[in-house]
């Protein structure tokens, strides 16, 4: 069946390891969208840092954000309309954050809702870096009153070392119920409402499409990636992708760092 839209991830598939789209991957891009096949972007991103990408693609399609916590219609800024929005539990990020404050002071965590980007430390070294990888600006703000105030949350990262994180994810997994929490990679922890996915944003998506779940193809690098593959007609996985991503695919691809994404639209979409 031919592929009628394609979905991709974006940190280790999209960009390579320098974080840059290559010109070979971006030229598969518009070739598959001017050809009418929407290419939309699937990532635990915030809006701003999923824009500008589109930007550079030159595309206009809806965008994921934080995993499928928040879906917005295409309009061509951070602002685009609401399609799909799944909140924080407020007494499970109550929870989170303290265990974080009092068991785990190494580790730098960021509330995230719409397109804000809230932290305690703007110049913790783990914010300067993500702050770099996705030219995201973060706000300085005490996280436990912006809660208690019962303003939403859509995603709570955590970054810190891999065994810091390997021990809150354990901690968490045994005493937060209501949320999804997946390692993105070593040093990050990422938590959303559990009625998040990424799989769930392309079902609403392709309805709004018109379009069957056999007719999508999706790419990813990732755990949190794994339930998107499963759920599209073509899952491809990134050559880069743990082997429990690639068991979980039905095709894998070049390495982001080798056009992997470049060459699967070429394969599957553009040669059709």
């Amino acid at each position: 069946m031919a592929v009628k839209a394609v979905f991709s991830d974006i940190d280790g598939t999209l960009l390579n390891s320098e974080h840059q789209i290559t010109p070979g991957t971006k030229q598969a891009v518009q070739k598959i969208t001017e050809a009418g096949i929407p290419f939309v972007l699937v990532s635990a991103r915030m809006p701003s840092g999923i824009l500008n990408l589109q930007k550079q693609l030159g595309i206009s399609s809806p965008m994921v954000c934080f995993s499928g916590a928040l879906v917005l219609d295409a309009s061509g800024s951070a602002d685009n309309p609401v399609i799909h929005s799944a909140e924080f539990p407020q007494d499970a990020a109550r929870r989170i954050t303290s265990t974080v404050k009092e068991n785990f002071p190494n580790i730098s965590m960021s509330l995230y809702y719409h397109d804000s980007w809230m932290v305690s430390d703007i110049q913790n070294h783990w914010v300067v870096q993500e702050k770099e990888i996705t030219n995201a600006r973060p706000e300085p703000i005490d996280l436990a009153s912006y809660i208690e105030s019962g303003f939403g949350v859509h995603k709570i990262l955590c970054m810190g070392d891999p065994q810091d994180i390997d021990r809150l994810r354990q901690s968490l997994q045994s005493e937060i119920t209501g949320v999804s929490i997946y390692k993105s990679k070593d040093t990050y922890l990422e938590m959303m409402a559990e009625a998040a996915s990424k799989s769930h944003a392309v079902q609403i998506l392709i309805d709004r499409l018109g379009i069957s779940r056999e007719e999508v193809m999706a790419v990813g690098d990732h755990y949190n990636d794994i339930d998107m593959l499963s759920f599209a007609g073509v899952g491809v996985a990134m050559g880069n992708a743990p082997e429990e991503v690639k068991r979980n695919a039905d095709q894998v691809t070049l390495r982001n760092d080798e056009d992997g994404l470049k060459y699967c639209l070429e394969k599957y979409v553009i040669s059709l």
